[in-house]
């Protein structure tokens, strides 16, 4: 048996013909738009049951697994490529077994359903390190489950593929290039940042750096890094914690998250006393995110002085590349397309849908927003400037909005106008929509930046001599 079947059969216990032939998939493909899978709950022991589901779900690019209490039993979803899809159903009288089992392999208390528990299974599948975090609630119906995978495969692949323009890129090495300040990423739960976290730090992670993080939770093991648990009932913070790791003589921190205005002043103080300090906050782009830190009642000629950079991303679905077709604009898209990046877009990709995909989808990429502090806005920071005038002295300084990313991913054929829009929140049966139209006013002040990306640059290059129409023949050849 090679090493990989043998990790499987560590998680999923022992198999036989008998465990087969009680499952069937009546949806067995990825491709379909439900995935539905039965089992013979009479005749299958629990324990298998759940440790195929889990393998299952993994082997589907699933990120979550719910367990839904319903009064007939559990329904059972699984997200992929940020969608929730029906997996399976559990009759009633296998509901108590199938949460016990869930929260003795979670190691979790199956005496107390009562209160919340949270959980973590840690297993090696298929040559992939996965960390699955468990969290149970009660509910009217029962405890509700839901299972979250997580994979850092991608981490360990570099940042260079994780979807970085050409420019954003080079303003990101530049940053970790830095001897001392503050590198932020920002976004939503759940938007990968993470995932930049680790790879960032991965790449920081040499024997002349003595490189020490504080996390809730550790998420990723990486040799070589001195990694500390957030252990909040025993007194052992995140603030508490930044304490005691100034004393170590470190080079670069990493804060698993700024959520508090302690953490937020120790980690600017950090940095002003010579350290790189890496971390994470929930903000939705860059003026937000000094606007956060702002609230937290971090002096402005501190922050002025502290932040290097942030890097503000979201997911979007990533269209599959063996079925993409292509379609005309809309009057609206050419629009956007126009004032945005100032190209008249004539077509753009959509999905259509083949058996290697969900629905025209395959797996998920990131959008960015990427800003590299320069003089003049730290100097409008530490000055008190105007939002307005703020957002001109960024933009203007060469920041590519996220919208302008993602509409050049668009044309690429990453991703699809509809996924966009969803991705940044905009009406889009809306023109003069709020969210729209400061995204349109970011993206107009710095187009001229834009011209020096050498994404932009190489889509511009196959447009007429105008460089104003662009037609994507050139690219499916």
């Amino acid at each position: 048996m090679d090493e990989s079947n043998s990790l499987y059969s560590e998680l999923v216990g022992p198999q036989n013909d008998e465990t087969a032939a009680n499952s069937s998939d009546t949806n067995t493909s990825s491709s379909n738009v439900e995935i539905m899978k039965t089992y013979d709950y009479q005749n299958v022991a629990i324990t298998d049951i759940v440790n195929s589901i889990i393998i299952d779900s993994i082997n589907n690019r699933a990120s979550d697994i719910h367990f839904n209490p319903t009064e007939t039993g559990i329904d059972i979803r699984i997200r992929i490529d940020g969608e929730l899809r029906l997996y399976t159903q559990v009759p009633d009288y296998v509901k108590r077994n199938m949460i016990t089992r869930i929260k003795i392999l979670a190691g979790m208390n199956i005496t107390e359903s009562r209160i919340p528990q949270d959980g973590a299974i840690k297993q090696t599948i298929q040559d992939k390190a996965v960390d699955l975090r468990v969290s149970s609630l009660p509910t009217n119906l029962g405890e509700n489950i839901v299972v979250r995978v997580l994979d850092y495969s991608m981490s360990s692949q570099g940042i260079e593929t994780l979807g970085f323009s050409e420019s954003n890129l080079q303003k990101l090495n530049k940053m970790m290039g830095e001897p001392n300040g503050i590198i932020l990423v920002t976004g939503a739960t759940g938007s990968g940042k993470s995932t930049t976290v680790y790879s960032i730090l991965q790449k920081l992670n040499t024997i002349d750096r003595n490189i020490i993080t504080v996390e809730d939770p550790i998420e990723m093991n990486i040799p070589g890094i001195n990694q500390v648990q957030v252990i909040s009932d025993i007194g052992l913070t995140f603030a508490a914690s930044l304490r005691s790791i100034l004393r170590q003589d470190p080079d670069i921190i990493m804060i698993g998250e700024i959520r508090d205005e302690e953490t937020a002043k120790i980690a600017v103080r950090s940095s002003i006393t010579g350290h790189l300090v890496l971390s994470t906050i929930h903000t939705n782009s860059a003026l937000n995110t000094i606007e956060r830190l702002l609230d937290m009642n971090i002096e402005r000629y501190l922050l002025g002085t502290a932040l290097t950079g942030i890097i503000s991303q979201k997911l979007t679905k990533k269209l599959c590349p063996y079925c993409r077709g292509t379609r005309k604009t809309n009057q609206y898209e050419k629009e956007i397309f126009k004032k945005s990046l100032n190209l008249d877009i004539n077509e753009v990709y959509e999905a259509k849908g083949c058996d290697k995909c969900h629905n025209g989808y395959l797996g998920r990429l990131p959008i960015h927003e990427v800003l590299l502090l320069n003089q003049s806005v730290r100097d409008a920071i530490t000055n008190n400037l105007k939002k307005e005038e703020l957002r001109k002295l960024v933009y203007g300084s060469g920041t590519i909005t996220m919208l302008q990313d993602g509409l050049t991913k668009v044309i690429n054929g990453d991703t699809t106008f509809e996924e966009l829009v969803k991705a940044i929140d905009i009406d889009d049966s809306d023109l003069t929509s709020t969210g729209l139209t400061e995204s349109i006013e970011e993206s107009q002040i710095n187009k001229e930046s834009l011209k020096n990306d050498e994404t932009y640059k190489k889509i511009s290059e196959k447009t007429d001599s105008d460089y104003e129409v662009f037609n994507l023949d050139f690219l499916n050849k």
